[in-house]
């Protein structure tokens, strides 16, 4: 690992993997006003948990995990701003090894630091079943950047 990556905080420009809530462009709109470059990606040994009572995921160590997301490219320092005062207080901002096509990086992703559910989380039901609710509390947040209260 570089320097780079050894730093507590990313870089303008930075990747970001995203595996969850973030993976949704409407969400990223609401959250930074638009879409970054998106690539698919995935880490290995890591899974993205359901979380007790809440509608999003926690990145949580697991031996034998892959998790399926993308790979943000393009953020601004502003961008990241945003996104670290959106991101619940259990999530540490984190270097992963990520793997998007035939290429092997690093990236930043939030991992989770707290209780987890046994199983995972799945975008297609959030999708599904929670995503325009979730769209509208980022955009109350956007309008008022209180702590982020999950209750969807």
């Amino acid at each position: 690992m570089t320097d780079r990556w050894a730093r507590k905080s990313p870089f303008p420009n930075d990747p970001l993997f995203v595996y969850g809530t973030l993976r949704f462009g409407a969400v990223l709109t609401e959250l930074i006003g638009r879409v970054p470059e998106m690539a698919a990606a995935r880490v290995l040994g890591r899974r993205a948990a359901a979380l007790p009572g809440r509608s999003y995921p926690g990145l949580v160590t697991a031996a034998d995990a892959v998790t399926d997301g993308f790979l943000l490219t393009g953020l601004t320092a502003d961008d990241w701003r945003v996104l670290d005062a959106f991101e619940d207080d259990e999530y540490d901002l984190v270097p992963v090894s990520v793997t998007a096509g035939e290429q092997v990086g690093y990236a930043w992703t939030y991992a989770w630091r707290a209780e987890v559910e046994a199983h995972d989380w799945s975008a297609s039901a959030f999708e599904a079943e929670t995503l325009p609710r979730y769209i509208g509390k980022c955009a109350a947040w956007r309008r008022n950047p209180v702590l982020f209260s999950e209750t969807v």
